[in-house]
């Protein structure tokens, strides 16, 4: 059973998008996806995003996606949201992997933007809808043009919004301006998907994070939430400039990279990086050191 929402808060506030640990010889590691799934709802998570692409979900296989939400949800499914990306950019696959995530137990659904090949808002509506009517699991849309190449319209997340199960939006797009708009008109539950615009976002009506840099600073990001809700924007702004350090050294290169490296530096599991990922330059690991020590995280 998923842990209790509210309609404002369906999957709860705060939500790490969960790398995926592997052994070292490349295998997946699902005693350290337990233990690190673990750490970070003792951390503060609300929920947790498996099989995204912070996850590394291009290069898993269906069936690691379905061993991976299954061991999270055997360690921590009684207290926090699962939430397993099934977004590919073929419909059909797409499907297959939402029917598989719920016979799995996921307590809801991720769905991305389709990528790579293009398609028009028509059918970005006909595949998001496809997959919300193959099961009865709530459903996240994640609008990432930088990676997808396409956004999703306002027009078109109001008419998703319109179906029952899709419930949610991952607002990635990084313009607050249409995140103003279409939080108005759509009505769905907002959650910043761009660590660095997480309060900016709560300022126009988000409602919490699907976050990366939680996995070093859960603890942060529930405080400045918490404060932001209470009333209290000058401890929210403090906490939100106290980050800048951590949200810039993150993405300084590709955010699983350094999220491995800072998982690593703090003996957390994590392993290597499937190709084409790479570790990060030794270069790259000091630069990462100097970032995280500037927002107070302990290494």
């Amino acid at each position: 059973m998923a842990p209790t929402s509210t309609p404002q808060t369906p999957f709860g506030r705060v939500l790490t998008a969960m790398v995926t640990p592997f052994t070292a010889d490349g295998a997946l590691d699902l005693d350290g996806a337990q233990r690190l799934a673990t750490h970070l709802v003792d951390a503060g998570n609300d929920g947790l995003i498996i099989n995204g692409t912070t996850g590394e979900s291009p290069t898993t296989t269906d069936a690691e996606k379905s061993d991976l939400v299954r061991a999270v949800l055997e360690a921590v499914g009684d207290r926090a949201h699962i939430v397993a990306g099934v977004g590919t950019n073929d419909t059909h696959h797409s499907v297959e992997l939402a029917k598989a995530a719920e016979e799995t137990g996921a307590h809801g659904l991720l769905v991305v933007t389709p990528y790579y090949n293009k398609p028009p808002q028509e059918g970005l509506y006909r595949h998001f809808t496809a997959v919300a009517d193959a099961t009865e699991l709530p459903v996240m849309l994640y609008d990432i043009p930088g990676r997808s190449g396409v956004p999703i319209s306002t027009e078109t997340l109001v008419r998703l919004a319109e179906h029952p199960r899709i419930i949610a939006n991952k607002d990635a797009k990084g313009d607050l301006g249409r995140a103003s708009w279409a939080i108005a008109r759509s009505g769905l539950a907002w959650y910043s998907g761009d660590d660095m615009l997480n309060l900016p976002l709560l300022s126009v009506g988000a409602v919490g994070f699907v976050s990366v840099v939680g996995h070093v600073v859960t603890p942060d990001l529930r405080a400045l939430v918490d404060a932001f809700v209470a009333g209290d924007v000058q401890k929210a702004t403090e906490i939100h400039q106290k980050l800048l350090p951590v949200y810039t050294g993150m993405f300084r290169t590709q955010g699983v990279m350094t999220t491995k490296a800072a998982l690593a530096l703090q003996g957390l599991p994590a392993g290597p990086l499937r190709s084409p990922m790479v570790e990060c330059s030794p270069e790259e690991i000091e630069q990462l050191k100097i970032d995280l020590a500037a927002g107070g995280v302990q290494l």
